[in-house]
Formats: structure tokens, sequence, C-alpha cells
């Protein structure tokens, strides 16, 4: 088992598999049911998308374990998604602010994993990106029309933006991890992932007049396993029933 490789993989798997929970929570609670369904559906891709990234560390650990074992039955410093995925979803201008933070990344990561070294890592990223990309053009979308809309709503838009932009400095984390899938050819050159990611961010808060905070403040330590508090919640929920009821299957 390469350990590298493995938390490689468990970092965006576990990138989708908390903020596909976070997002299943807006079931039945969206603002219309246009917009219900639609977070439904998001969810649902990101769980999706963490089953088959899942499955594949587990295969790759060798240790007989299944996706679902990792999913469910890791303490909360074995996980290794973004801080920013696990914070709470606030009122609908807050997870779309989020939303569109992760999906504007995750689209331009999943062009670039296509052409892993990994074969299922590119297969899974190939499918993944079609999906990102509906993602991304339906935050983007909300957050223009909530930044460029009403008082009100500019006003929420842009607290949510204040509120989150600390988080964004970790979605280019990088560590010996990293360097190292880098030169197995599994992760390729990211160099300009961030200079992709602002230049989208950048042109769609010009449509929604939005302002990029000032606060230099960055908050980091969740590809380390060092969660904020919020982690432990969702965790308690997730795993109730695996802990539960061990080894059942339905």
């Amino acid at each position: 088992m390469n350990e590298a490789h493995v938390d490689f993989v468990l970092r965006i798997a576990d990138d989708s598999l908390i903020l596909g929970h976070r997002l299943s929570e807006w079931c039945g609670h969206g603002p219309i049911l246009e917009e219900d369904i639609a977070m439904t559906n998001i969810a649902l891709d990101l769980i999706g998308q963490a089953t088959s990234l899942l499955n594949h560390a587990a295969a790759l650990q060798g240790e007989g374990k299944t996706g679902d074992d990792l999913a469910f039955l890791r303490f909360d410093r074995q996980y290794r998604n973004l801080l920013l995925v696990e914070q709470p979803n606030g009122d609908f201008g807050m997870t779309m602010m989020r939303q569109f933070l992760f999906d504007a990344y995750r689209t331009i990561l999943f062009e670039r994993l296509q052409s892993s070294s990994d074969e299922m890592i590119a297969a899974i990223a190939e499918k993944s990106l079609k999906e990102t990309k509906y993602h991304l053009k339906h935050s983007s979308e909300w957050v223009i029309r909530l930044g460029d809309g009403t008082e009100e709503s500019h006003n929420r838009i842009q607290e949510s933006l204040n509120t989150l932009w600390r988080y964004t400095n970790e979605l280019f984390y990088a560590d010996a991890v990293d360097d190292e899938m880098r030169n197995a050819g599994i992760l390729p050159d990211l160099s300009e992932l961030r200079e992709q990611w602002e230049k989208t961010v950048n042109h769609v808060f010009d449509e929604a007049t939005l302002t990029i905070p000032t606060n230099n403040w960055k908050q980091e330590g969740g590809r380390k396993g060092m969660h904020s508090e919020h982690l432990g919640y969702i965790l308690a929920e997730m795993q109730y029933m695996q802990r539960a009821y061990p080894n059942m299957e339905w």
C-alpha cells in the first residue's frame, strides 16, 4: 500500500462525502420546490463521487475494508476534507457561496485529473466533471442573482463571502503527499490551478457586485485531520446507524 496514494484519494473523496451530507440537510427545506430538488440532486452527485473514490481508496489499502467502512467507521482526525465543506449551511446565500467557491476549484481539478496515471481516478474525474460543470453553473448563477439583487440579498451574500473566504486558501494546500503524487503522474501539475480559480471567482464576483474581503487570515488544517467542531456533529449523525448496528447491510 502506498500511503500517500491512499491519502490523496481520501482527500478528494472526503470533500465529496462531507459536502454531499451537508447539502442533503436541505432536502425538504429549499426556498422553492425546484431548488429543493436541485440541491438534493447535487448532493446525490457528490455522494456518488465519494462512493467511487472511497471504494478505490479501500482497494488501494488492501486491508479488506469497503468504501462504507471508510465512510462510516473512521474517527474525525482520519478525515481529510477541506474545512470549507464542513461549515454549516447557514441561510441559502451561505450555502450557495460555499458551493460556488468549491465548485470553481473542483471543476479545474477534475479537468486536470482526467490525465492522471491512475486510470481509476482519471475515469472518475471524467464522469464527475460533467456533473461538476453543472454544479458550478448552478451555484455561480445564484451568487450573481443574490449579489446583484435586492439590498438584503446583496448584504447577505456579501456576508457569506466575508465568512467563508478565510477557508479558500486551503483549496490549494500542498504537502509531501502532493509532491509524491505529482512525481508518480497520479496528480498532474496544478501550478496554474489557483490562477484559473481566481479568474473564475473574480469574473462572477464582478457580475454579482461583490467585494473580496481584505482580511488575509487563512484557516486550514482539514487536509491534516485538524477539523472544526462542525465535523464532529456531522459524523455523529452520519455514522450513527453503522455504529449502533455494526456490519448491518441494507
